[in-house]
């Protein structure tokens, strides 16, 4: 899932009640990841660990767990959307 912020800075998001783990990628708005959360595990509590960006990002992108390892993606990559 794509979410787009409406001001670049270190948007920081929560997994409560997801059901499976996810990979986290933040994106400048030069389309370039600034910065990567492998395996974000969920939470069922009201108390929810938050993942934020080390970098100012304009996007944020939640896939499956593992797709980050398996097409390698690393910080400064450019990203096409």
């Amino acid at each position: 899932m794509l979410f787009i912020f409406e001001q670049e800075g270190r948007t920081g998001f929560w997994l409560k009640n997801v059901r499976f783990p996810l990979d986290l990628i933040w994106i400048n708005k030069d389309k370039k990841i600034v910065d990567i959360q492998p395996n974000a595990h969920p939470c069922q509590a009201d108390d929810c660990l938050t993942y934020y960006p080390h970098k100012d990002a304009s996007f944020g992108l939640e896939v499956n767990a593992g797709f980050v390892a398996r097409h390698k993606l690393r910080i400064g990559d450019r990203v096409d959307f």
